[in-house]
């Protein structure tokens, strides 16, 4: 079906439309023209933009007629139709033929190339060149606004000036005021197989009927027009024979009805209908007044303004059985809301519905940055939940914000229907894009929304989400895809050497805002929230200067536990008479990730550990290590000062800074750091990097190459490359080192937990059944120690069956001191061996 239509809305992917009689559908960006889906392709292929590919809004704009044809019609789930349009030249001309162009007619046209002295133009003819001089265009182009020269792929209503060569070759026009006065003749040899929508012809009356008239024009072309398309200054004053002018607005294919208008902007081809102002959509008018009341269709009333509006039958009550018809004789008042305006109509569209006229959201363009809103779950996909919020509004909730912590599975959270309170954290009107989140820190937050870097004052205290978590610090965004940074040494109030490892993803956190260059888009931030300092960091600031002097790299001391945190231990430098204070981070405590989470949990406050070497000093806090390899390293001199020292094949000892999918980050004392490739990472075939390094691991790394411009150092951390000769001797080292600090972990437990200290890896020990699995493991107790979980899996339960109260010989297979478990074996041959004792000093 061919129908003439107004451009209701353009976005980067499809046209809305709006059709007669208060439809609608769209036109997607495959169906502009063939010249233009074959840039896209072409697009698509070469992965890159092309210069000659424009935008459909640099092509089109809001109000603008065009013809278009039904591609498809389909309906639903939630019963409503979707009417897919195309504008191609080639579907919408479909019905003429080059013989049948004639001077005079009015087409479509799209545009195929850009010419010397001109344009090509497709009006989808075989066998037909139509040519467009730069002359008829200039008018056209200075008028549209859409740059200095028409675009490919750019829709036009074209009037054919000269046919040339029996209609294979045409010139046309798309001047304004020549588009405007042609009319549609029969000289023009127009039939119902190609009668285009948008001519505009010269007819007479031949019935008026209450719904509509009869007109015949073109001789013997008969159409009608409906109530609706009456010229409304006009629409008591028809009658027989009365000649009118007239604009086709539909020709259906197989009955061959046409339907045409009589409203005035649509008498001038080219022409533009009256736009509803924006303000009025939307609005509740407490009185509008019955004027005609059509019992198939719906009712017209007039507004306030005097302007007319229709409702359909649907919106006329709450349901078919309340709706009573004697409340709409002309003169009745109702109260009513605008909820569209059809642009090829003229006309609002009002609902009388209650549950619509009290409706919070009606459009896109009422939803703000920062609203709570009620929504229904309507799906759960990959990328995240779709939401509706009202009936032709829905929003995206990403997985990154269905909760304050990822869900790995949100269905077993929420259900399809379920109701969910949201936020707003970006709208987009023109691209009907809602973004929302479910977080409930920020639902909840009474903080103000940061929505744009001019609201971003110094001092001012929000929340945002973290979005990434790298050693330079976190990205945070807020509203509107509003972000900034918190660099490493604004990240809290304690050094934080990876903050990749503290802060995640998604965490809601309260925001300073430090300083903010809204031209630049440039958002610096702090998570200390506040950053004047007191008294006592005056003293503290007043102190490291003097500990920058006082101490230097390389250097031992002794220190005494002030503090446990989280990630690390705030010392005292003994035998210091400023009783300077510093800082060991949990994996400095010792070579081996594992112990030193160990050692952490063992310490206590007031002990005191020997031997810890002078780090560096970043930012506000002295770090110290206790790591032996890389304090031995230092004190033999096996280390560069400085970039400039390093020189390809040397070994360094370090520690891993930071895990990346590409690679590890290595940093060595004094501050230089370099890079380690997943190629040169292990002798192995890596896969993902954090199967084989962990941040805090000590490491020796080769030194491949340097790249001085950049100041850049490559890395290789394959065994193969990293031993300095003797490996045997190395090895042995480490695990001397390793026996030594177990040992040491040992003789600190003993303190607070004695019992866990009996039991070493290949004793015997009497343990009691207490409980049998599903899964065939077995549970424990031991009444030699208390307040432990003694595990046996399956395997180890071995072919014994065993029964809640049995007393049984077990043998300890390994020790969790961090986490109060020991895992045995009731296994025959493990029970029987001999232990063998093994001498530090063989």
């Amino acid at each position: 079906m061919l129908l003439l239509g107004c451009i209701k809305e353009v976005s980067d992917y499809e046209l809305a439309i709006s059709l007669p009689n208060g439809l609608s559908g769209f036109v997607p960006v495959t169906q502009i023209s063939d010249a233009y889906s074959k840039l896209l392709t072409q697009q698509v292929a070469q992965g890159e933009l092309l210069e000659e590919l424009n935008s459909l809004p640099d092509m089109f704009s809001p109000g603008t007629l065009v013809r278009c044809i039904v591609t498809s019609n389909e309906k639903s789930d939630g019963g409503r139709r979707s009417v897919k349009l195309s504008i191609d030249p080639k579907k919408v001309n479909q019905g003429l033929s080059s013989t049948a162009l004639a001077a005079g007619m009015l087409l479509s046209g799209s545009v195929l190339s850009v010419e010397d002295h001109g344009y090509l133009i497709d009006i989808g003819v075989a066998g037909t060149h139509a040519f467009l001089p730069h002359q008829k265009a200039k008018n056209y182009i200075k008028a549209v606004k859409k740059g200095p020269d028409l675009k490919i792929g750019q829709n036009l209503n074209c009037l054919i000036v000269e046919v040339k060569n029996e209609g294979r070759v045409v010139c046309l026009s798309i001047d304004r005021s020549e588009v405007a006065a042609s009319i549609a003749t029969q000289r023009q040899n127009w039939t119902l197989s190609n009668l285009l929508p948008g001519l505009v012809v010269k007819a007479q009356v031949k019935k008026v009927a209450p719904l509509g008239m009869k007109l015949t024009f073109l001789s013997y072309f008969t159409g009608i027009v409906d109530f609706m398309h009456m010229d409304p200054e006009k629409s008591m004053s028809y009658s027989p024979d009365q000649v009118v002018k007239a604009c086709v607005l539909s020709v259906h294919p197989t009955s061959r009805a046409v339907r045409l208008t009589l409203r005035p902007p649509f008498l001038h081809a080219g022409g533009a209908p009256r736009q509803l102002p924006g303000q009025r959509m939307g609005a509740v008018l407490e009185e509008a007044t019955v004027k005609a009341f059509y019992k198939q269709f719906g009712a017209i009333f007039e507004l306030d303004d005097g302007t007319l509006a229709f409702a359909r039958l649907k919106h006329l009550s709450k349901t078919r059985k309340s709706f009573k018809p004697g409340a709409f004789k002309e003169g009745c008042k109702h109260k009513c809301r605008i909820i569209d305006y059809s642009l090829m109509d003229e006309m609002c569209i009002v609902s009388l519905k209650h549950q619509i006229i009290e409706a919070r959201f009606l459009q896109y363009q009422d939803i703000h940055t920062g609203d709570v809103v009620q929504g229904k779950v309507l799906s759960l996909k990959p990328i995240g939940m779709q939401v509706k919020v009202a009936n032709g509004i829905r929003g995206l909730v990403p997985s990154l914000h269905l909760s304050d912590v990822i869900l790995k599975q949100p269905e077993k959270k929420y259900n399809i229907g379920d109701e969910v309170r949201c936020r707003v954290l970006e709208c987009n009107p023109g691209g009907k894009k809602l973004i929302l989140t479910l977080k409930r820190s920020l639902v909840q937050s009474k903080l103000p929304v940061l929505s744009n870097y001019e609201d971003a004052k110094p001092g001012l205290v929000t929340h945002g989400f973290v979005v990434c978590a790298r050693e330079f610090g976190c990205i945070v965004k807020f509203y509107n895809d509003v972000k900034g940074l918190v660099p490493k040494n604004e990240l809290g109030s304690e050094p934080i050497s990876c903050p990749d490892k503290v802060f995640y993803e998604g965490q809601v956190l309260k925001v300073m805002v430090l300083k903010c260059e809204p031209q630049q888009e440039r958002l610096l931030l702090s998570f200390r929230l506040s950053s004047k300092p007191g008294p006592e960091d005056k003293w503290e600031c007043t102190l490291k200067k003097k500990q920058e002097v006082k101490y230097q790299i390389g250097e031992i001391v002794d220190v005494k536990i002030l503090k446990k945190k989280d990630n690390g231990l705030e010392v005292s430098i003994l035998e210091d008479e400023d009783n300077v204070v510093a800082w060991i981070p949990t994996l400095h405590l010792s070579d081996f990730v594992a112990t030193s989470r160990l050692l952490w949990h063992c310490l206590q406050e007031g002990d005191v550990l020997p031997r810890v070497m002078y780090l560096s000093d970043k930012g506000e806090h002295i770090i110290l290590s206790r790591k032996s390899a890389v304090i031995s390293a230092v004190q033999e001199e096996q280390v560069v000062r400085s970039f400039f020292e390093i020189q390809p094949g040397m070994l360094l000892t370090g520690y891993v800074r930071n895990v990346m999918p590409f690679g590890v980050f290595v940093e060595f004392p004094f501050g230089v750091t370099g890079l380690a490739p997943k190629v040169s990472m292990s002798d192995k075939f890596v896969t993902d990097t954090k199967d084989h390094f962990v941040v805090g691991q000590t490491v020796i790394a080769k030194v491949m190459s340097i790249d001085e411009e950049k100041q850049r150092v490559l890395l290789n951390l394959k065994v193969s490359e990293c031993s300095s000769g003797d490996s045997a001797a190395e090895s042995f080292a480490l695990l001397n080192q390793y026996f030594k600090e177990l040992k040491e972990i040992r003789d600190l437990l003993r303190r607070g937990e004695p019992s866990i200290c009996e039991l070493v890896p290949g004793k015997r020990v009497h343990l009691v059944v207490q409980d049998v699995r599903e899964d065939g493991s077995a549970l424990f107790t031991c009444s030699s120690v208390t307040g432990l979980t003694v595990t046996a899996t399956r395997y180890h339960v071995g072919d014994k069956s065993i029964a809640p109260g049995e007393k049984r010989k077990a043998f300890v297979l390994h020790v969790d001191a961090l986490t109060s478990e020991v895992y045995v074996s009731l296994r025959e041959e493990l029970l029987q061996q001999r232990p063998k004792r093994v001498s530090m000093r063989s």
